[in-house]
């Protein structure tokens, strides 16, 4: 997967990789270009010269529609650009007052959840999916069944939750959402196609409950630490080089947990069972 290469990876779907790969980026972020006689992008990405000239090669002047899955500076800000060039219609879900956002995107259309939207020969329709950013929406392909799903979920890692614009529980409530749409691919943001979406969403699950309940142990046999010294004990097997990332993850299990009523968090005392 390499920067401004273009990849057809679906009927009419052509994937090109931003030129911003790196830790949290992965090879870069993905932005997919759809239909023929009008043109359609999702995610076109970081503010990049480079990246705008490679979706154009593709777009030609038919790009109509502009799609943002959520946000966050490395998804969004090419939009207002290729926007202004084309004339095409902004769509997404305005930026909440968060860090990390661009607060530059202004959509001309917000969709609601679970609304069709008819691009030409393309139908979309919108998921709303808080959980990694409040206003995060997936794209389910119609005709495909090909799932566009931003950062709710990644090939090869999961996803960072930022409290408070990003929330544990909200993103569990939004992967078992997904279970009933009969999802036939999906075509991440960052990272290569996954073809086995029921399975990776099950795994996603999974892994997010295992951390909780490992969570909760340290909670229980360790009374009153800090974020980062629970951090410490309940990712084990993540790089200590990874831990100021993962303790934003850790704080929105124990918020998830908190709201659950299995334990609160006290001035003094920290972070403890709920007696």
């Amino acid at each position: 997967m390499l920067p401004g290469v273009q990849e057809q990876v679906g009927a009419g779907v052509t994937r090109i990789v931003a030129p911003n790969g790196g830790m949290m980026t992965g090879p870069g972020t993905n932005t997919y270009v759809l239909g023929k006689l009008q043109k359609t992008v999702i995610d076109p990405g970081p503010l990049s010269d480079e990246h705008v000239q490679a979706i154009l090669q593709v777009t030609g002047d038919r790009l109509r529609h502009i799609l943002v899955t959520h946000t966050h500076r490395d998804h969004s800000p090419a939009a207002k650009v290729l926007a202004d060039m084309t004339g095409a219609e902004l769509v997404g879900l305005p930026p909440p007052d968060a860090p990390l956002q661009d607060m530059g995107f202004v959509p001309d259309r917000q969709p609601q959840h679970d609304e069709l939207l008819s691009f030409g020969e393309t139908g979309i329709r919108a998921i709303h999916t808080p959980g990694h950013a409040s206003n995060h929406c997936c794209y389910l392909d119609t005709y495909s069944g090909l799932l566009f799903s931003g950062d709710h979920i990644n090939q090869g890692s999961t996803v960072v939750i930022i409290p408070p614009d990003g929330c544990m529980t909200q993103y569990l409530g939004s992967l078992h959402l997904l279970k009933g749409y009969g999802i036939q691919g999906i075509a991440p943001g960052h990272g290569s196609l996954i073809e086995k979406p029921a399975d990776a969403i099950d795994r996603l699950i999974r892994h997010r409950m295992a951390r909780e309940s490992r969570v909760l142990k340290a909670v229980e046999k360790y009374p009153g630490l800090t974020l980062e010294e629970m951090t410490a004990r309940v990712y084990t097997d993540v790089s200590s080089t990874l831990h100021d990332l993962a303790k934003h993850s850790m704080l929105a299990h124990l918020l998830k947990l908190r709201d659950d009523g299995e334990v609160v968090q006290s001035e003094d005392k920290g972070w403890v069972l709920k007696a």
